[in-house]
């Protein structure tokens, strides 16, 4: 069974930084892409970055500059650095993988920007 499991996500001032991680079950190597999404209240789910098996980065304009996305092959796991976090930034943040067998699909994190 193929998951991908989030963690990092908590309640940060605006300004400040957080970094996500996404650990997949199996190597990661099986993912042609990967990538995070997020899901502002009351909105509906959004691309945030996608990073493929080449190392090949998207990222949506909203966080151009300030989040970064990258891939530790070697512990199985993606990464998302948010820097200068803003109260738009809050959302609950998803992990995204795309292999042969289908699309799947983190239980998401909440980050929680705020003073």
């Amino acid at each position: 069974q193929v998951q991908l499991v989030e963690s990092g996500g908590g309640l940060v001032q605006p300004g400040k930084s957080l970094r996500l991680s996404c650990a997949t079950s199996g190597s990661i190597f099986n993912f042609y892409v990967m990538g995070w999404y997020r899901q502002p209240p009351g909105k509906p789910r959004e691309l945030v970055a996608t990073i493929t098996s080449r190392g090949i980065t998207v990222y949506a304009d909203f966080v151009k500059g300030r989040f970064t996305i990258s891939r530790v092959n070697a512990e199985n796991t993606v990464l998302l650095q948010m820097n200068n976090l803003t109260p738009n930034d809050t959302a609950v943040y998803y992990c995204n993988g795309k292999r042969n067998t289908g699309i799947y699909w983190g239980q998401g994190t909440q980050v929680t920007v705020s003073s």
